[in-house]
Parts: C-alpha cells; sequence; structure tokens
C-alpha cells in the first residue's frame, strides 16, 4: 500500500506537470524498507523518483517533513522505538495506515510535538479507485490534514470519520472489496453455467458490479431504488432475487462485515502485547 500512496502522488504530479497552481508540490520522496527484495521492486517500480533506503528507517525520518508509516502493524512499536527515531519524529505529522492500531497506541511510541493522523485506505486504491477514511486528534494542523486528504485523494476518494468508526471501515471498506469479489466470482459461476465462456462471465459480471456501484455514487439514489428499476413483474429478476433471499444472502454478508469488524477491533490489542 505505501508503493500504492507513492504512485498515486508521483502520477498526479506528472498529471498536473508544472502547475503553478498546484498547492503541494513534494521535491523528494524517501521509501524505507527492511529487506533488499522489497527494495529491489521499488526501485524496478520507481527508478531514481524514489530515493531508497534499507534498513535505514531513521535516516529516513530525519531528512523527510512527512512521515507515512506502511508497515504491519507487528512491527510498528519496534520501528517507532528504535534508536534515534523519536529525535527523527520530532514536530513531523506521521500519517499511519495500519489496520487496527489506534492513535493512542502510536502516541505511546512517538514525541509530544509528533501529530497521528490515522487513514484507512483500501486494495482498489492501487489503481486509483480505491476509499480512503481518515481520522485524527482536533489539535492536529489543518495543512497537515488538508496534505492527508491531498495525498489520499491521488487514489480514490477519501472521507474523514471519526477513529471510533475505524474497526467498522476496516470490516466494510478493507475487507468490502475481498467480499464483492466473492459475489462477482459466484455471479460468474451463474454465468458459466448457463454456458457463457469464463472470461466473459468474468467481463460480465465486474462490468455489473462496477456499473450498479457508479450509479449509487453518482446519482445518489438507494441502491433499493437502483434495483427496482431492474426489477421487472414476473420477470427473471425478481426471480433470481427471491433465491438470494432463500439463500439469506443479506444477513451473511451484513454479518461478514460484524466479524470482519469485530476481528478489526482485536488487532491493536494483539500489537500492544508484543
Amino acid at each position: 500500500m505505501g508503493k500504492a500512496i507513492l504512485s498515486g502522488i508521483i502520477a498526479s504530479m506528472m498529471i498536473s506537470g508544472q502547475d503553478e497552481d498546484q498547492i503541494y508540490k513534494p521535491k523528494k520522496f524517501i521509501a524505507c524498507v527492511s529487506r533488499e527484495e522489497s527494495g529491489a521492486r521499488i526501485k524496478k517500480t520507481f527508478n531514481d523518483k524514489v530515493t531508497l533506503l534499507v534498513g535505514e528507517n531513521v535516516k529516513g525520518v530525519n531528512e523527510a517533513d512527512i512521515v507515512f508509516l506502511c508497515s504491519k502493524p507487528q512491527v510498528a512499536q519496534s520501528i517507532l522505538t528504535e534508536e534515534g527515531m523519536i529525535q527523527a519524529l520530532e514536530n513531523k505529522p506521521l500519517i499511519s495506515i495500519l489496520a487496527g492500531v489506534t492513535i493512542s497506541q502510536l502516541e505511546k511510541w512517538v514525541p509530544l510535538t509528533t501529530k497521528i493522523i490515522r487513514a484507512m485506505p483500501n486494495t482498489p486504491c492501487m489503481i486509483r479507485e480505491g476509499m480512503t477514511v481518515i481520522g485524527c486528534r482536533n489539535d492536529v494542523k489543518a495543512e497537515d490534514k488538508d496534505f492527508a486528504s491531498w495525498a489520499f485523494s491521488t487514489l480514490g476518494r477519501v472521507r474523514f470519520l471519526d477513529e471510533k468508526h475505524f474497526d467498522a471501515v476496516t470490516g466494510l471498506s478493507g475487507s468490502g472489496p475481498a467480499f464483492a469479489c466473492v459475489v462477482l466470482e459466484s455471479m460468474a459461476d451463474g454465468g458459466v453455467m448457463m454456458g457463457l465462456p469464463r472470461d466473459i462471465a468474468f467481463e460480465l459480471a465486474a462490468q455489473a458490479l462496477q456499473g450498479a456501484a457508479r450509479m449509487v455514487l453518482q446519482t445518489g439514489k438507494h441502491p433499493s431504488e437502483i434495483k427496482d428499476t431492474v426489477t421487472t413483474p414476473a420477470g427473471c429478476t425478481i426471480a433470481g432475487l427471491l433465491t438470494m433471499e432463500d439463500g439469506k444472502i443479506r444477513s451473511t454478508i451484513a454479518r461478514s462485515i460484524q466479524e470482519a469488524s469485530n476481528v478489526a477491533s482485536t488487532l491493536g490489542k494483539i500489537q500492544s502485547k508484543k
């Protein structure tokens, strides 16, 4: 996801070019990784657009004005408590995308002058069709919040929410693409069952889901209103819908979000014990 964030910002800057109205113009990007293999992938993707540091987190943070924390949750504490890291983080905003690790937890590992912004992007950010939810304390500077919003807006949609909602955000927006893919795959299987070639079935199912989602977002209509425009009396759509209802699809999907959210709430607790 760190690579996706870099890609989105750099691509946005390239599109803007020399636009004088562009608000943010980062002069340098530094990517810190722990393994040579990860470094090789970064180098292959960005070439000389990004300064690569392997095993030199403190050096990278020292040279940065804004820090993104994009590691796995279980290694966050060890990164933030490296020797020299506290001094490196002084007076700098820290933007964390770690699932389940709260602002309160992060505050225990950073200096008081480091203001934390928590963000929850999802996988479609990798193709700039993502959804990112951002939360922070009230004392975070407006310009730091604006920068975070701009950075993630290069990857898709952005919304600010109170941190208390982040477990639900993780279950719905973070895990949602996986649940959607199960629905997509099931729809395609139905098409194959009825004689469609699998590649065509996948294309039709994917476009149907994408089109329906875009209609909701662009028109502001309730999903049921869009559903009803397709559902004619005694037609094939209502027959299929009743079959879905027989399988308790609504409660199954809703409970899946609930369970994913419950597990998300435990991730930070596991992290705090390590």
